[in-house]
């Protein structure tokens, strides 16, 4: 089938609502490939998977597959050549198709994190296939099992994906290995508690024009907070008895409220007043000692 080109004013293109890209993240630096190319041929070489639109009188098309090229040949517009064109083709296309031939494209690239695509799938699930993830991965022509880890991914809470500092560098092995410890509840808050001080850590680190930590550091310290024991407070006994050697009770101590202590002292006139004395000394020193 041959199939309709065209070059446009990039400016009369939008991107589409759900695509999968994150369109504001993209700079120079990661376009910077695509600058090159361009330059260097003076045009675009690969088109831009389009459909047209009717709802929005600022523009014409709206882009499915190509944000990078449509963000690169807007900066080229930007710089030195306004007269740089967007190639593209138009294509009549559902939502649900649309998706899946952007999944398509961009399933092989590397510049497309995992975290991106993952809550790509997540919204997908319920806008095309009505929760269903069986449908879901017969119509992208995935197995089940390839789905759920993007799909477990994307349920990471947002405090973890502050903790790493961007999304764009948590990867499927971090769902993967994070997932699990989260279903427990003591395991989860010490996790969420360490990700809170990553969070600030991280931004921290931008402020002060350090880089980020590296994305094996963050998920070291999750699963170290993961697998830490709490501190278990050492037991004060609340009594404490001395005995004479033939085992009767010579003294008996007991702590009370607001740190005060009660003594006991059975058969007083039996006993011997030393006895007794160190027998009171030996108790007052028990509760002073476990005090600290």
């Amino acid at each position: 089938m041959t199939r309709v080109q065209e070059l446009v004013d990039p400016a009369i293109c939008r991107i589409w609502g759900g695509h999968n890209r994150d369109y504001a993240a993209l700079n120079e630096e990661t376009c910077a490939d695509l600058i090159e190319s361009f330059k260097a041929q003076g045009r675009q070489e690969v088109p831009a998977i389009v459909r047209r639109v009717s709802d929005d009188p600022s523009h014409t098309f709206e882009v499915i597959c190509g944000a990078r090229r449509h963000w690169t040949a807007t900066w080229m517009c930007a710089h030195d050549q306004p007269r740089f064109r967007f190639l593209i083709e138009p294509r009549e296309l559902t939502d649900e198709e649309a998706f899946r031939l952007a999944d398509l494209e961009n399933r092989s690239r590397r510049d497309l994190s995992d975290y991106e695509r993952a809550t790509d799938y997540a919204r997908a699930i319920d806008r095309y296939y009505g929760g269903s993830q069986q449908r879901m991965a017969e119509r992208l022509e995935v197995s089940k099992s390839w789905l759920s880890r993007y799909l477990e991914l994307a349920k990471l809470p947002a405090d973890i994906v502050a903790g790493f500092g961007s999304p764009h560098v948590i990867g499927i092995s971090h769902g993967a290995i994070l997932a699990p410890l989260l279903r427990s509840p003591a395991q989860r808050e010490r996790i969420m508690a360490e990700a809170n001080n990553l969070a600030s850590e991280q931004t921290e680190r931008v402020a002060n024009g350090r880089g980020l930590l590296s994305p094996a550091e963050v998920l070291r310290r999750l699963t170290a907070a993961a697998t830490k024991q709490p501190r278990l407070s050492r037991k004060v006994p609340t009594d404490y008895v001395i005995h004479d050697s033939a085992g009767a009770v010579v003294a008996r101590g007991q702590k009370a409220g607001r740190g005060g202590l009660t003594l006991n002292i059975p058969t007083l006139a039996r006993q011997d007043h030393d006895a007794v004395l160190r027998a009171v000394t030996a108790i007052i020193d028990h509760f002073t000692t476990s005090a600290h």
